[in-house]
């Protein structure tokens, strides 16, 4: 699966692009339909420490799945990001009447 990533108002370490890219690649092996995806990293400036926001689009045949969210670090919201596509895909693969191997 190819992932692009975009990061705004910051430059994303390499670190934390491998983190995200590892969790990914999970879900791929969760659902190998999964054609690509979109990675958005955005430090909003605010006074709020929850200000890292990530949020991933990824593309499979006749779906495409999306899910954001906003915490205090990166690899806390790529964490529920993920848990919420890996709900999403759970939810897609038993309309489309196929078991689901959690």
């Amino acid at each position: 699966m190819k992932v692009r990533f975009k990061s705004v108002h910051f430059s994303a370490d390499q670190k934390l692009i491998v983190f995200i890219e590892a969790k990914l690649m999970k879900l791929g092996l969760f659902y190998d339909s999964i054609i690509d995806g979109e990675v958005f990293l955005r430090l909003d400036k605010s006074e709020d420490t929850q200000n890292k926001t990530v949020e991933i689009k990824l593309n499979a045949p006749g779906k495409e799945l999306f899910a954001k969210k906003k915490s205090k670090s990166f690899e806390e919201a790529a964490d529920a990001v993920v848990a919420a596509l890996k709900r999403q895909i759970s939810k897609h693969k038993s309309k489309d009447g196929i078991l689901s191997h959690m």
